[in-house]
């Protein structure tokens, strides 16, 4: 296994026996190790060190796994950190549970040394993977047409979800889904739906759509381009599924929409010359005089 050796991992386990074993195995390994033998010690260690990485007991006494980490999701600096729970359970219900409260991974016990670091090696990876793509993208715009719609900011500025939200701004117009999104920040989609619905009211798919509609309308607007072609600019394949999507967005269809438009600016247009033509008359009269 590869690893860089400066990856801090944080081990919050009660029984004390279970705890020394994982810490000297990652020692081994090559990482710096922390151990915590409560719920309690584990946040401050984790408050104070920033793991890379926090491995955690779901049953301990005082205050159990799900509470450590729901204390940890609540601060910006431990947010993000990457969360493998221990348990002796694997009932649908206590997944489910630690998965809607921002688990990445779970252990059950009793686990063996070689499945404890592949869980740790597929979480690092996959930072590595998301970390490689942050450095290929983060400086480029594929789309030739972003200048036109940049201007239309729809996305929260909400930290946690800042990769999320920059995958799908770099991407939408390439046809990507809910599937692409998970992969490229690491989550399974079940997870990540959950966790942006809880954070925006709103769905990973309904951010996609809200982003190529957003990109629609100024092309709409002040090209004329096709609808066809404008559909396939914003990553669909299909022009009737964007109309369709368009039509549930704005209560009407792309083309209409773009005739209203056409309509509002020629009235507008209109009310200037109308101005403009009663200055010029208002002058004349004045010089009359």
């Amino acid at each position: 296994m590869i690893h860089e050796s400066s990856k801090k991992i944080l081990v919050i386990e009660d029984d004390a026996v279970t705890r020394n074993v994982f810490l000297e195995v990652l020692e081994a390994q090559g990482f710096n190790s922390i151990g915590a033998e409560n719920g309690l010690a584990g946040i401050q260690q984790a408050q104070e060190h920033l793991p890379d990485l926090v491995i955690c007991d779901i049953q301990m006494p005082d205050m159990d796994g799900y509470s450590v980490l729901t204390t940890l999701r609540q601060h910006p600096d431990t947010g993000i950190i990457p969360f493998i729970f221990l348990t002796g359970s694997n009932t649908q219900a206590d997944l489910r549970k630690g998965m809607e409260l921002g688990a990445d991974d779970y252990l059950t016990k009793p686990s063996t040394i070689e499945d404890l670091l592949r869980a740790i090696a597929v979480r690092f990876e996959k930072q590595a993977l998301l970390k490689h793509w942050y450095t290929n993208n983060a400086h480029q715009l594929s789309l030739p047409l972003a200048s036109s719609t940049n201007s239309e900011s729809i996305f929260p500025s909400i930290p946690q979800l800042q990769s999320v939200f920059d995958y799908i701004e770099d991407n939408y117009h390439q046809g990507i889904t809910l599937s692409d999104v998970a992969v490229a920040v690491g989550y399974s989609p079940a997870y990540l739906t959950n966790r942006v619905a809880k954070q925006t009211g709103e769905t990973v798919n309904g951010w996609i759509v809200k982003r190529r509609m957003a990109a629609a309308r100024p092309l709409l607007k002040n090209t004329n381009k096709t609808i066809e072609q404008i559909a396939i600019a914003v990553g669909y394949q299909n022009t009737c599924h964007f109309s369709r999507q368009f039509r549930q967005h704005h209560g009407i269809s792309p083309k209409i929409w773009r005739k209203q438009q056409e309509i509002f600016e020629s009235s507008k247009n209109g009310k200037l010359q109308l101005i403009k033509n009663r200055g010029s008359l208002e002058k004349l009269v004045s010089l009359g005089r």
